[in-house]
């Protein structure tokens, strides 16, 4: 089961993602959706090893991130490695491989859990492209992010940097399966977020603009931003429902009239188990406290939480942390 306050946490960043996925660095597995943050601490130092494959396009081509679009066609050979869902793959791999200091560190473990989660037929060619993926991701450290992340050009300027990043590493083929669904979302949320700032439209013109920006996005794409929408919508809401204190019953007509009963009545368990989490973290955060690092804190660590959810203490922590700092200031 997918710990309660991942979800949450995971809807709440559609939020942010909606509005502002275009800097993202890393992005979502699936562009606007889930959030990722499992970045290997291998930023800041110099990419090494990993061939770079020159992207594929014809010479004197516009391959500009605004220009670009997909390179590969419903009728072509499937590959069975660059299939939907790579990404998230290739993360979960590097999720298992835990933090390096190094990239060599790093990609020596991505071998020994290669076959873990690629088949056998596929597992060199697998290895070279998580690798390369590696790589990519040191790279994407020497980035700097926007400033104003409300300022459509330096947006502009972001996406392209990254996307340059990108050519560098995969080829067309690659690119599409690792970022396209992504790609589309950011061009749509930056080209929306150009028409809302730009001030010499008029009511009518602002309107119409938006609705050519829906159009240019594909009907599959249109359905994922519609399903982040109401991710963002029950997020929302149960944060206004745990501010207010408000109980069971109060959520769920709320939700059953809004959702459907089904469906509140599976929001009304993750808030059962969100609570549950809370209280063990709770009681976690006060052993720590009181008696410091040591084997009773360990054996309490393993008596409370599952494998899965230990691996997510320090971080669920760390934002409390967080979060109290930001309230208090």
């Amino acid at each position: 089961m997918v710990q309660p306050s991942r979800t949450w946490a995971v809807a709440a960043t559609v939020l942010a993602l909606t509005t502002a996925a275009v800097v993202w660095w890393l992005g979502g597995p699936a562009g606007l959706g889930a959030g990722d943050t499992h970045q290997p601490p291998v930023g800041a130092v110099a990419a090494s090893g990993g061939a770079q494959v020159q992207p594929s396009s014809a010479p004197g081509a516009d391959n500009s991130f605004f220009a670009r679009r997909r390179a590969i066609t419903a009728d072509g050979p499937a590959d069975p490695l660059l299939v939907h869902g790579l990404r998230d793959t290739l993360e979960a791999l590097l999720m298992e491989a835990g933090d390096a200091s190094d990239p060599a560190t790093l990609k020596q473990r991505l071998a020994a859990l290669i076959n873990q989660h690629f088949p056998s037929a596929l597992a060199t060619r697998a290895l070279a492209l998580a690798e390369r993926y590696v790589d990519y991701r040191v790279a994407l450290g020497s980035l700097r992010a926007p400033q104003d992340l409300t300022d459509p050009r330096a947006l502009r300027d972001a996406l392209e940097a990254r996307h340059k990043v990108r050519l560098q590493f995969f080829d067309d083929a690659e690119y599409d399966a690792l970022f396209a669904r992504e790609a589309d979302l950011d061009r749509y949320t930056l080209a929306r977020l150009e028409i809302e700032r730009n001030t010499q439209l008029s009511p009518e013109q602002r309107a119409q603009a938006l609705q050519a920006a829906d159009n240019e996005l594909s009907a599959e794409r249109r359905a994922e931003r519609s399903a982040a929408t109401e991710h963002m919508a029950a997020a929302a809401q149960t944060a206004a429902f745990n501010a207010s204190n408000a109980d069971e019953r109060t959520r769920y007509a709320a939700r059953s009239a809004q959702y459907g009963p089904a469906a509140a009545q599976a929001m009304a368990q993750l808030d059962r188990e969100e609570q549950h989490w809370n209280q063990r973290l709770d009681q976690y955060s006060q052993a720590r406290t009181q008696q410091g690092e040591g084997p009773g804190l360990q054996q309490l660590r393993q008596q409370l939480f599952s494998p899965e959810e230990q691996q997510r203490i320090d971080a669920a922590l760390a934002l409390r942390r967080l979060n109290a700092g930001s309230s208090g200031s």
